[in-house]
């Protein structure tokens, strides 16, 4: 009788438990443990756009989807390819030869990264995976011809790294988008032939922990579905109980539905917000993917890029920072360089930003210790209810240049 009760009382918990297909249940989804601890994490922006490697990601519609097209992109196209050329020609270029999927996660082990997200699908709809819902303009069937999610999601949780995807939920230039988009988005043809199939698919068949969601501003979250979607996901996928998403769910949904917020690239509060946030940024501050013609002086230099992390931290968000690799598959040497110099870093200071929280109210502590150095650093108050002197040794070269003070009897 007592089994039959606490059964019971199971079934009717794990049903109160289930989220229904609306964003005030959704959003009131507590936000996996893991995420929040993780603090960085790397993003990785490569498909076809990569072949070109001028302008940025965008390229596509720079050149032939904008009006008036971008002239620095026909110009590059007139001087470097034959009349007639099309955007889909990149694609069989896109070899990907040097493509080492165990020396990529080796490098974002090593940057310290706790966390991976890789681009399945860019708004020029070529998936890094044999979906079946992009015949012959997917990374199985023409290009690399292998499975790029899959081979990479192998190497990096083989490195104890958790592994996300990020997924435009619209394409460009996608013929059933662009009826629907003719017709007020009040048909769905492509969010269910196209859109729907392969996101489920991807979610069954590689487990991301993470879904970077893109692609929505142009239609409402009802047309893209989002909240069936993320009901499923949250109730009933392989991922239920570790996967994390993002904001961009339909237009209107940044910074107020979803998992965290990005709110949009780059975004940095002015203040603590009340919400889980991640910043997204990239090395190369012109493109997200890989451009030939970067110079030194448009990347971050390692210094910003810790400074920008540890705000970032201090305001309780993640930081997601992005390489762009060549279309051979190589991460090119000067990002790498700069991954490494952020995990020298956090092996020295990494206990100031894993599992950290915002420092929300201030008291008078006892010791202060600089990381790296065990010794009990010599403090006073500048007043007796708030700000400290802390009176700092010789400091030698540290990657990064920075130095973090741990503050003990913090409340």
């Amino acid at each position: 009788m007592l089994f039959s009760i606490l059964f019971a009382v199971a079934l009717v918990s794990q049903t109160a438990a289930r989220f229904t297909a609306d964003w005030t249940s959704l959003d009131a989804r507590p936000l996996p443990s893991w995420y929040d601890e993780a603090k960085l994490g790397i993003f990785i922006h490569w498909g076809v756009f990569s072949v070109p490697g001028f302008d940025s990601e965008w390229f596509w519609w720079h050149w032939q989807g904008q009006k008036p097209p971008d002239q620095k992109c026909v110009s590059y196209m007139s001087k470097n390819y034959p009349p007639g050329f099309s955007y889909p020609e990149f694609a069989p270029q896109f070899h990907a030869q040097f493509f080492n999927p165990g020396d990529w996660a080796d490098i974002f082990k090593a940057s310290g990264a706790k966390y991976v997200v890789l681009t399945a699908k860019h708004h020029e709809g070529f998936t890094n995976w044999g979906s079946p819902n992009s015949w012959n303009w997917n990374s199985v069937d023409t290009g690399p011809h292998r499975d790029l999610v899959g081979d990479l999601g192998e190497a990096v949780r083989n490195r104890s790294l958790h592994y996300g995807l990020y997924n435009s939920l619209y394409e460009w230039f996608h013929p059933l988008y662009l009826a629907d988009k003719k017709n007020g988005f009040k048909t769905q043809d492509f969010v269910m032939h196209k859109l729907l199939p392969e996101l489920y698919n991807m979610v069954v068949r590689y487990r991301p922990e993470v879904i970077w969601s893109d692609g929505d501003w142009e239609a409402p979250d009802t047309y893209w579905n989002s909240t069936q979607f993320l009901a499923w996901l949250y109730n009933d996928s392989p991922v239920k109980d570790t996967i994390v998403t993002n904001d961009r769910w339909g237009a209107g949904c940044a910074c107020k539905h979803g998992g965290y917020y990005n709110c949009e690239d780059k975004y940095t509060p002015g203040q603590l917000p009340k919400h889980k946030w991640e910043k997204c940024t990239s090395v190369d501050t012109f493109s997200w993917g890989y451009r030939r013609n970067m110079k030194m002086s448009e990347l971050m230099d390692l210094p910003t890029i810790i400074k920008d992390l540890v705000r970032t931290v201090a305001l309780g968000g993640n930081y997601l920072l992005n390489v762009g690799p060549t279309p051979d598959g190589m991460i090119p040497a000067v990002f790498e360089e700069r991954l490494r110099g952020v995990g020298a870093w956090l092996a020295i200071n990494g206990d100031a930003i894993y599992a950290s929280k915002p420092w929300r109210v201030q008291t008078e502590n006892t010791t202060v210790t600089l990381l790296g150095n065990p010794k009990p650093l010599p403090w006073s108050p500048v007043q007796p209810s708030f700000g400290l002197i802390v009176l700092l040794p010789e400091l030698p070269y540290t990657p990064g240049q920075a130095w973090i003070l741990k503050l003990d009897g913090i409340q």
